[in-house]
């Protein structure tokens, strides 16, 4: 099973940004763990702080992959586009996010990912992203 997870911006800054929030460990040393738990899968990862690419890398791998999960962290809440690519590709997409975004700030209650997603998980830290390998496989 071909499986990839996009992360949208600052989510480089995992370990390093609000760790009271998004806790002190680096995404590259979860996926590495996330690698190792899942070896059933072949797990690849993609970040960008930028929009349309994040939109490239979904319209590329999103006819041919069996599964994507998504974390457009603030493009979540303003992108139409990322949205509508979601809904354009055949692969399904499991939207993440780390934090509890119903807490947050009222406009983060709001996403245009949402609606073409198979499913949303949000609120578990970093575990969402094993929770949405686990529902695909």
């Amino acid at each position: 099973m071909k499986l990839i997870i996009i992360n949208g911006p600052n989510l480089n800054l995992l370990g390093k940004r609000e760790p009271e929030l998004y806790g002190s460990k680096t995404f590259e040393d979860f996926f590495s763990q996330l690698q190792f738990k899942f070896r059933e899968a072949q797990l690849e990862y993609f970040q960008s702080n930028i929009e349309g690419e994040l939109i490239d890398k979904l319209q590329e791998v999103g006819f041919s992959y069996d599964g994507i999960i998504l974390n457009a962290a603030a493009y979540t809440h303003t992108s139409v586009g990322l949205g509508d690519a979601v809904k354009a590709i055949e692969s399904p997409v499991v939207e993440v996010h780390i934090s509890n975004i119903a807490s947050r700030e009222p406009f983060r209650h709001e996403s245009h990912i949402s609606a073409g997603a198979r499913g949303v998980i949000f609120g578990f830290g970093l575990q969402g992203y094993e929770l949405a390998v686990r529902s695909f496989l």
